[in-house]
């Protein structure tokens, strides 16, 4: 037998978990409920992929204006529901507005910033690493020379030469 089958009645008899029945049909749990009817209940339309909204700057700029014109209790609440929007989202723009900060009313970029190279970091990195061949090729011819003083010294030649 299905649940969608009983009575009201027969749902309710026996106990609801820990506590006595009451009978009060106002408590059924939504599993036992029978199920809308087909046509009754409107269906959600769900994108499959959530989007962030983006405004543009004329409509924030006309939303503060709106949201400046209204004067009677509640009109600013009207507005933002039948706009879909937040109070934090006036608060925002409202702000930048005061500020002067016309970026502050476009969209802003989302992710890492770009950063322009400085010219003089690269002539910086190439200076580097020149330095850096000349000093490995300097290291090299001392050791070099290093290493002919101590062939000279075995073999015993003089490394004064007498110029005449």
């Amino acid at each position: 037998m299905k649940v969608e089958d009983l009575q009201v009645d027969e749902i309710f008899v026996g106990t609801e978990g820990a506590r006595r029945a009451t009978g009060d049909p106002t408590k059924i749990s939504p599993a036992a409920r029978p199920p809308a009817a087909a046509g009754s209940v409107p269906e959600t339309e769900v994108d499959a992929k959530a989007r962030r909204r983006r405004f543009s700057a004329e409509y924030k700029r006309r939303i503060v204006r709106e949201a400046d014109r209204c004067t009677t209790p509640g009109a600013i609440g009207a507005l933002l529901r039948r706009e879909a929007l937040y109070s934090s989202m006036l608060a925002k723009w409202r702000a930048a507005r005061d500020n002067g900060e016309l970026e502050g009313l476009a969209p802003k970029q989302r992710g890492p910033k770009v950063i322009v190279p400085d010219p003089r970091d690269k002539r910086i990195s190439d200076q580097e690493r020149e330095i850096g061949k000349w000093r490995k090729r300097a290291e090299r011819a001392e050791a070099l020379v290093d290493v002919q003083k101590k062939v000279a010294i075995l073999l015993g030649m003089s490394l004064d030469s007498e110029k005449s």
